[in-house]
């Protein structure tokens, strides 16, 4: 088993990402349902949660059926991101998390998220910060480091056990790197073998296949993997690894009406919590991804992305359904989406 805290966890967990408009309780809820061990709300600012932003706010949201669940957070100042960990323990989630790993411009150009990989003592304080603040198991996820010549996630890695934190993910990319190129896990493999490291060590980057969540495993020894854009559309990921880890064999691919029943329950839970404008348009960069791999799909795409009711939008799903029965998906590997405009560390 794997120990965070109180968290008991199987011996290799899976987790899902923390993934800016993406990871929200209605995406959390399929993934869940599909085997997720543990995951994460999308990050929230330290600031937005101090000056009570309603965004900030909502992303607080957890619900049982996800445990366990871990809150990230991101900043650049200590102070905040005590008060934001202090914030963050009144909604009792099962861990905090801390981002040190967002590459786009607004966040790590602002001291924050990958940003403090520039100055390893003011991410050794932040996070000594949190840690004595809050009575949560705190965690980290970041990357290797900022850019090829500041690699320094073996050093990094020691000086965040040596503050308190519970365990870490790493993102096997630097921060100029974005998420072009392959994901580099050799140095996620030394920080897990460094004879030093005592906590878990989950690796992260371009886990596409059931295939290559076994090979990472057995190559680098790491305690877990976290998957992030080959969910979305697909948390079915999830089911196939632990499948292919238990039996040595590829797990059929969801049929044509697993997916849109999932695309369903995933509409109704946007709407139920976000409310049905927003629910619906937010919803709306998840079709492609489910319906992936259909011939001729564009049509009834451009449909659904104009809808504005569940009914109609069911109404086309149920097209798809009757359109396409009987259609057989191929067993490949999953088409990671083109998410580098967000911040899915």
């Amino acid at each position: 088993m794997i120990t965070i805290g109180n968290i008991q966890l199987p011996p290799f967990p899976l987790l899902l990402a923390p993934m800016e408009d993406v990871s929200d309780p209605p995406f959390r809820a399929v993934c869940k349902d599909n085997g997720a061990d543990l995951m994460y709300t999308e990050f929230i600012s330290s600031e937005g949660l101090i000056r009570h932003a309603i965004k900030s706010r909502q992303k607080l949201d957890i619900f049982d059926y996800e445990r366990p669940v871990g809150i990230q957070i991101f900043g650049g100042d200590e102070d905040s991101l005590s008060m934001a960990a202090k914030i963050v323990e009144v909604t009792e989630p099962d861990l905090l998390d801390i981002n040190f790993g967002c590459p786009v411009k607004k966040v790590a150009c602002k001291g924050a998220g990958a940003g403090v990989l520039k100055d390893v003592p003011l991410m050794i304080r932040l996070t000594d910060a949190v840690v004595k603040s809050t009575r949560l198991p705190v965690t980290v996820k970041t990357r290797l480091g900022w850019d090829d010549n500041t690699r320094n996630i073996e050093e990094v890695a020691e000086r965040l056990q040596d503050v308190g934190i519970q365990a870490l993910a790493i993102h096997g990319r630097t921060r100029t790197q974005m998420y072009k190129g392959e994901a580099d896990w050799t140095l996620i493999g030394k920080v897990k073998n460094n004879p030093r490291i005592k906590i878990p060590i989950f690796g992260n980057g371009d886990i596409d296949s059931p295939e290559k969540a076994v090979e990472y495993r057995n190559r680098y020894g790491v305690d877990g993997i976290m998957i992030g854009r080959a969910a979305i559309g697909y948390p079915w990921i999830f089911r196939e690894i632990k499948h292919f880890i238990a039996t040595g064999e590829r797990l059929a691919p969801p049929t044509l009406e697993e997916r849109i029943a999932v695309c369903k329950k995933h509409l109704d839970q946007s709407v139920t919590w976000k409310g049905p404008v927003v629910g619906i348009f937010e919803m709306r960069r998840h079709y492609s991804n489910y319906l992936k791999g259909l011939p001729n799909i564009k049509e009834f795409r451009n449909r659904l992305v104009v809808l504005k009711t569940m009914e109609e939008i069911n109404e086309v799903l149920d097209e798809v359904a009757a359109h396409y029965a009987g259609f057989e998906f191929e067993q490949t590997d999953i088409l990671l989406p083109n998410y580098h405009e967000k911040c899915p560390v």
